[in-house]
């Protein structure tokens, strides 16, 4: 070792001596990279600079792990991903549990410095306006850190705000975090200067746009007006918040709450009055079959869906990326998936029957037959036993010639002649695959392609992720509304989206027209990361997150006489029974305290920063 340390030290010594004679060697340019000024000198490469700010994006939504497992949407099938550590409620500093790579702390301040030093730099150009591109790009850059500052504010409350990127040398790197209301309000300050820099531009798709910016806006400003954040009523729900010493960084700790819902009902109706919805102008409901089709068109973003989004991560197979793999992350594992996150009993029961009435398993006739007649956006969204699928691979496809959905186990004849019971091919006793298998006896069908071409396991899928959509705002403005009183246009509102579904009207009020709109908005922005945050917002957390989850066993009995050698599912030939259980605690036992209302700050940030103050209920280190 000795020996290798006075080798290296003269092979040091030597370069020394030999690029000493030589000044212009040290002042050589990298040929791989460019310097900060060059880059402000040049239109085109300061766009690139602005442009991989969006790559704080990451795939959007369509991860691996979703964030529709962290709430009573899906359960995660893969054990040691840290989705547990959030569900039942372990969270802490030094092991906060599983946050999307896009939306961790660092990640965020990360972007948020590249916007700061792209609107610093474009102060002052020093290249031309051509085509007025420099308020275009500052106004991307002036997106871009609103929506990471939103991201940060939605989960961690109040965050210290940055406008400025930091040089070195200076005496202090340190800041505290901002209150709540100032969080919120730098944010809705660069979401209006944005969408004065973008009007009259067209922007490419997947790029900020006064939309955007409108659209976004709208978000914050409900958040900003929900219980979690007027901290009267946060206190009076929470003793968690309610013995917080600074709940000014949580909310609004004065100021007048109906003036905060008038905000965000006027910043909803900006978004509305761009007139980009899709289907919203029906005074009766469709039919059941064009409903489904509405809602696939909306999630596929086709035949018209594509209208909706006002702020969207595309994906394209020139360019394979994770989010293109989304069938296959989700997918039943009877298709050689992998069964990532999987639809819960307790989604599954929240759907309407086609009537408007709520479905019931002490209902003999909804028990007996459980998926029929409902809310045509189940069939959309989810697979369950019996749903026609993509044809089988040619090696499975004589086990299943009907390529169906099959979560069950059921009696089958064989060679003998004996009625015997196998598994279905997507069940975890699968023989396909008996490992990737459902624990629910349900997959997601929303987001994935149906092309029978894109066999999920081997190729991509071109479906965006909706990151602000337009439907969206019409629940934001629905919502504001029922919280100033006016009802009935709310109602007006919220049937325009069950028309397009073909559900019938809502006419209910009070409470029960609160509760008729929360459910409205489960259903109709599924697996779309807005139920982990109304949860909380609406601090319904403990009575919906907090549920144990669940899943369906279903059996497949042989009627009388019926002989039946390879399974596919039928009424006539079997007799069903339904069975709902809850998810063994060993897998996940979910349980809910009123810290996770919060995540807490990584113990990482808190040491370095001795100005942080950390979230309620969460040590300091």
């Amino acid at each position: 070792m000795k020996k290798f340390k006075i080798l290296a030290l003269a092979f040091v010594a030597a370069l020394v001596t030999v690029t000493s004679c030589n000044d212009d060697f040290v002042n050589t340019q990298p040929l791989g990279e460019l310097s900060e000024s060059a880059v402000w000198k040049d239109a085109a490469l300061a766009e690139a600079f602005v442009t991989e700010i969006y790559a704080g994006f990451n795939n959007g939504g369509f991860e691996e792990q979703s964030l529709s497992s962290l709430t009573d949407e899906t359960i995660f099938t893969h054990p040691g991903r840290g989705i547990t550590t959030i569900t039942e409620s372990r969270s802490n500093p030094a092991d906060i549990g599983w946050v999307s790579a896009n939306l961790r702390w660092d990640a965020m301040y990360t972007r948020i410095r590249a916007a700061n030093l792209a609107l610093k730099n474009l102060e002052n150009p020093q290249f031309p306006n051509t085509g007025n591109i420099v308020e275009r790009l500052r106004g991307e850059a002036k997106f871009m850190r609103a929506f990471y500052y939103h991201q940060l504010a939605r989960y961690y409350g109040g965050v210290p705000l940055i406008d400025r990127p930091y040089e070195l040398g200076e005496a202090d790197y340190l800041a505290p975090r901002n209150t709540w209301e100032e969080t919120v309000n730098f944010i809705v300050k660069d979401l209006d200067e944005v969408a004065t820099l973008l009007d009259g531009k067209n922007m490419a798709a997947g790029r900020a746009s006064k939309a955007a910016a409108l659209a976004l806006k709208s978000r914050i400003l409900t958040y900003a007006a929900s219980d979690l954040h007027d901290i009267p009523t946060a206190k009076n729900k929470s003793a968690t918040i309610s013995s917080y010493a600074k709940p000014e960084l949580l909310g609004y700790v004065s100021g007048d709450r109906t003036a905060r819902w008038q905000k965000a009902k006027d910043a909803a109706k900006a978004v509305l009055d761009l007139n980009r919805g899709f289907m919203l102008n029906l005074n009766a409901p469709v039919d059941p079959a064009q409903g489904t089709t509405n809602y696939m068109d909306l999630s596929l973003a086709r035949n018209g869906g594509q209208t909706e989004l006002l702020m969207a991560r595309y994906f394209i197979n020139a360019k394979q990326e994770n989010g293109g793999r989304i069938g296959l992350y989700n997918g039943p594992n009877g298709y050689n998936n992998w069964a990532g996150n999987t639809p819960i009993q307790l989604l599954v029961d929240d759907y309407e029957m086609m009537d408007g009435t709520k479905f019931n398993w002490n209902n003999p006739a909804h028990a007996a037959d459980p998926y029929a007649n409902r809310d045509p956006r189940f069939k959309a969204s989810i697979l369950h036993e019996g749903s026609p699928w993509k044809v089988r691979s040619n090696a499975n496809l004589p086990k299943d010639p009907a390529s169906q959905i099959q979560t069950g186990r059921y009696q089958v004849v064989n060679a003998s002649g004996q009625k015997v019971f196998h598994f279905g091919l997507d069940t975890r006793q699968s023989s396909i695959e008996d490992w990737n298998g459902s624990y629910t006896g349900y997959y997601i069908r929303k987001f994935t392609d149906p092309n029978p071409a894109i066999v999920d396991q081997n190729t991509w899928q071109e479906i965006p992720w909706p990151i602000l959509r337009y439907t969206e705002a019409v629940f934001n403005y629905a919502e504001a509304c029922i919280a100033l009183g006016q009802e009935a246009e709310a109602k007006t509102w919220l049937n325009k989206i069950r028309f397009r579904s073909g559900m019938p009207a809502i006419t209910e009020s009070g409470q029960a027209l609160v509760d008729r709109f929360r459910n409205e908005k489960r259903i109709e922005m599924l697996y779309e990361e807005q139920r982990y945050h109304d949860a909380r917002r609406w601090m319904i957390a403990p009575t919906t997150l907090g549920r144990k989850a669940n899943g369906i066993n279903i059996v497949g009995t042989l009627k009388p006489g019926k002989t039946v050698s390879v399974y596919k599912y039928s009424k006539e030939n079997y007799d069903y029974t339904y069975t709902v259980f809850e998810i063994d605690p060993g897998k996940e036992n979910r349980a809910w305290l009123d810290k996770m209302y919060y995540l807490p700050i990584p113990r990482d940030e808190m040491n370095r920063n001795n100005k942080l103050e950390q979230n309620p209920d969460y040590p300091k280190n």
